[in-house]
């Protein structure tokens, strides 16, 4: 049973980082205007990235004109990740 959770715990702490590097592509895709996010690769990267990311759209109102809401995105992320990567390395040691 322990082997069955280090490997969900590793897997999910290895799919957080994946998928911060994949939300980092997004967002600085984002500052081009000139890149068409309808056409390939971009189009499967946006289906991948935009459900997590209208999760967090709502929450900060943009100030200024820009909008922070990606911030609390990554850091959900990334916490949840840290934490899945310290329950294995408490598991395996």
């Amino acid at each position: 049973m322990e082997w069955f959770l280090l490997t969900i715990c590793s897997t999910i702490a290895g799919f957080s980082k994946i998928f911060t590097a994949l939300l980092t592509v997004r967002i600085y895709l984002t500052w081009f205007p000139n890149i068409n996010f309808y056409l390939q690769p971009f189009a499967t990267l946006g289906k991948m990235t935009d459900p997590y990311l209208r999760i967090f759209r709502g929450l900060i109102p943009p100030i200024l004109g820009f909008d922070f809401s990606p911030l609390l995105a990554f850091l959900f992320i990334t916490i949840a990740g840290d934490f899945f990567s310290s329950i294995t390395s408490g598991i395996g040691s």
